[in-house]
């Protein structure tokens, strides 16, 4: 089998709440291989944005930091690099696409200022070679006019095309690890489906890893390879994507999916599941999905069950 890109084990990224650290991503252990696409999905809260914020190493240092484990790429843990080495590899061999563009993009420099920014960072090229690439770029990812749009400011663009430079952006230097934090919510069905399709086309050209976070279950059957259900900081069900729609076990996943409306159906009342997500250190004990769960009996309450392995999945429930 072929040797993971990415490695996480027991990473752990705990919040300071006044003299106290609280995890918001507990012992958390995964791998990404090459080519292959990762989704992590759970509500808000699950601690699915600050896992992908960890690998970046981008916790804000006033809020909290990264407690405990290892985050290997390519046989180096990022965890142990300096910030010097950290920003090479950032941008440049890991790239990270946020949820909202204008927060990611200057709005005082033009769109063609940025991207040669990127590239000439990373890459030892002349400001016409950078803006060079720049173009081909943005053709690669269908800007209409995009001679144009390098002369344009962000807010002259509609959300899907500033996305679409955002993905240009993180991709431009043909990184090996494409981090994506929901890169397609803030944004309307059709130019969801055209961004999906461009991230799966330049994928398959270039075989980036890609480790997409996402709370729409539409997009994980649209691009997943493998699929990690997490809840409350934990994961709760790892399995490959065809194993979790079709056959999910824990309790959290199957309401996720009874969650999704149905066209097919009769119009009725939609599935939700109770409660919220509890808040970091709330659960002392116990399954931290018991005061949500029909299922909970007298040992959910007391001890929270392990990562155990069941026809193929990595479930954490008692009552499998």
């Amino acid at each position: 089998m072929e040797e993971p890109i990415l490695e996480i084990t027991n990473l752990t990224t705990s919040f300071y709440r006044k003299k106290e650290l609280l995890p918001a991503v507990d012992n958390v252990s995964f791998s990404i291989s090459k080519g292959q696409t990762v989704c992590v999905v759970g509500e808000s809260g699950s601690g699915k944005s600050v896992t992908a914020l960890s690998i970046m190493r981008l916790i804000p240092e006033h809020a909290g930091k990264i407690t405990g484990g290892e985050i290997v790429f390519k046989g180096k843990d990022l965890l142990k690099l300096s910030d010097k080495d950290m920003r090479a590899v950032r941008g440049n061999r890991v790239s990270m696409v946020f949820q909202e563009p204008m927060t990611t993009l200057n709005p005082v420099f033009t769109i063609g200022n940025q991207l040669m920014e990127t590239i000439m960072m990373h890459q030892n090229v002349t400001k016409k070679e950078a803006m060079e690439k720049a173009l081909e770029m943005l053709k690669k990812v269908n800007i209409p006019s995009p001679a144009q749009r390098l002369q344009q400011y962000p807010h002259q663009l509609s959300g899907g095309m500033r996305q679409r430079v955002v993905i240009a952006m993180a991709l431009v230097c043909k990184p090996e690890l494409l981090v994506a934090d929901e890169p397609t919510t803030a944004l309307d069905v059709t130019t969801q489906a055209q961004i999906l399709k461009l991230m799966n086309d330049l994928k398959s050209q270039t075989e980036t890893a890609v480790l997409f976070i996402t709370h729409n279950m539409g997009v994980v059957a649209a691009t997943a390879d493998k699929v990690i259900v997490m809840y409350c900081g934990r994961i709760v069900e790892c399995s490959d994507a065809k194993t979790i729609f079709k056959d999910p076990k824990h309790p959290y996943t199957i309401g996720l999916l009874k969650s999704i409306p149905k066209i097919a159906e009769p119009q009725k009342k939609l599935f939700s599941i109770k409660g919220s997500v509890p808040a970091p250190g709330q659960i002392k004990k116990g399954c931290r999905f018991q005061s949500r769960c029909e299922l909970v009996t007298e040992q959910c309450r007391l001890e929270e069950p392990p990562l155990i392995e069941k026809n193929g999945s990595l479930v954490r429930c008692w009552q499998i």
